[in-house]
């Protein structure tokens, strides 16, 4: 697709592919900054129930605004094409900087903070990422640690008991995950997730 243009977004450059997508670098014709654009393959967009996780995605990381979660700009459709256009962060994912050698502990302690600042602010709007690793994480030049990829987010609601106390519990959004199936990257998950998807 690159050299394309996709509704008023010109595709510039590939950036990656993952199980929900491929990312371009674009440009906005009608604003003018880069954007990340992320396609759902063609193969995939038959597949109601991807169809729905890529649109979850975009739902689910748009309700959030925070500085270490990327920013969702819209969401669309263009000649049969199913994309989401979200900000663009010049940077390196945290598995190309970790490396063979690890990372410094202060470092690495920085990332880490930064990181459960985001999904603490995830989980207080009822979204639970699910699919947490190192190449989901991006990192710019001067630190900023920015969590992707919600495609398999998953939402839970806050209930609570006749004593009045808060509970939080899952909700299915459309079809749940099969029983059997696991959701997410397994070098990635903990234990119960693994054992729950």
């Amino acid at each position: 697709m690159v050299g394309q243009t996709l509704a008023h977004y010109r595709i510039l450059e590939k950036l990656g592919e993952g199980g929900m997508g491929v990312v371009y670098k674009a440009i906005d014709e009608r604003l003018g900054p880069a954007v990340a654009l992320k396609v759902l393959p063609a193969a995939k967009v038959s597949d109601a129930e991807q169809l729905r996780r890529f649109i979850q995605e975009a739902r689910a990381a748009s309700a959030l605004n925070h500085p270490n979660i990327v920013a969702i700009y819209d969401i669309g459709e263009a000649g049969g094409v199913h994309y989401i256009v979200m900000e663009h962060v010049d940077g390196k994912t945290l598995d190309s900087l970790i490396g063979r050698r690890g990372l410094p502990l202060k470092t690495a302690l920085g990332y880490a903070v930064q990181i459960a600042d985001a999904l603490g602010k995830a989980h207080g709007a009822g979204i639970v990422h699910r699919d947490l690793k190192p190449s989901n994480i991006m990192v710019t030049a001067d630190g900023l640690a920015k969590v992707l990829d919600f495609g398999l987010a998953k939402l839970i609601e806050r209930v609570t008991d006749s004593d009045e106390n808060a509970l939080t519990r899952t909700i299915a959004q459309g079809p749940v995950s099969e029983q059997g199936i696991i959701v997410g990257t397994i070098a990635y998950m903990s234990p119960e997730q693994s054992h729950a998807s």
